[in-house]
């Protein structure tokens, strides 16, 4: 069964608790975390993610858009980060970046923009346990998903299968009820989706994803 990760930039974050509450049946939380620099916008930092740690018991995926993201690790790793996924755009020093991640007993995630070429990842493939295709240009919640990346999802799961790398592999951007199953289909394992679980109240969203997606599978 496919993953659902709620992001926390669509929650209200006036009742950050209610919000954590609201998806309690979810795989995973995703956190981004922006500098206005990577991405045109400015997120939460180490104390957002420690503040979610203290609210809840779901693994917390913190995605990490800034440029030199050699230079917070340690903040986001003190901070209780489970998965810290960073962008191959981001750093010289990719492998290095993970081997940090990696060196303090987390699992390390690596992360690319919708115009960077899958072939951009392979050097690191033995390195890291997350995958993640973004299928908006990032920097926005609310972004219509971008059709062509589709293939694109096909092709990193036929190259995960070639190489038997045991990788999760997940999509972010304007993931909704309407292309969820299609892009399962294409061969995502973890759907990450902000508007359209939190505007379904939390957990009634969570669950019409789970519902839908099961439904589809039994035509």
């Amino acid at each position: 069964m496919v993953k659902i990760a709620p992001s926390l930039l669509a929650a209200d974050l006036l009742f950050l608790k209610d919000s954590l509450d609201a998806v309690k049946e979810a795989d995973m939380l995703h956190i981004d975390i922006m500098d206005g620099h990577f991405v045109p916008n400015l997120s939460m930092g180490p104390g957002f993610v420690k503040a979610c740690k203290r609210g809840t018991e779901l693994p917390l995926e913190v995605h990490l858009m800034v440029y030199k993201p050699e230079k917070f690790l340690s903040n986001f790793i003190e901070a209780g980060s489970d998965i810290l996924t960073v962008h191959v755009e981001s750093t010289p020093h990719l492998n290095r970046v993970i081997d940090e991640i990696k060196g303090a007993g987390i699992k390390a995630g690596l992360a690319l923009n919708p115009g960077t070429p899958l072939v951009l990842a392979e050097p690191v493939l033995d390195q890291i346990d997350f995958l993640l295709l973004m299928t908006v240009n990032p920097g926005f919640g609310g972004q219509e998903f971008i059709v062509g990346m589709l293939e694109k999802i096909r092709q990193a799961k036929e190259l995960l299968q070639r190489q038997k790398k045991d990788i999760m592999l997940a999509v972010d951007g304007g993931v909704h009820l309407g292309n969820a199953h299609e892009i399962v289909e294409a061969g995502a394992d973890m759907l990450i989706a902000g508007s359209a679980i939190y505007a379904g109240n939390g957990a009634r969203g969570v669950t019409d994803f789970k519902d839908a997606l099961a439904k589809k599978r039994e035509k």
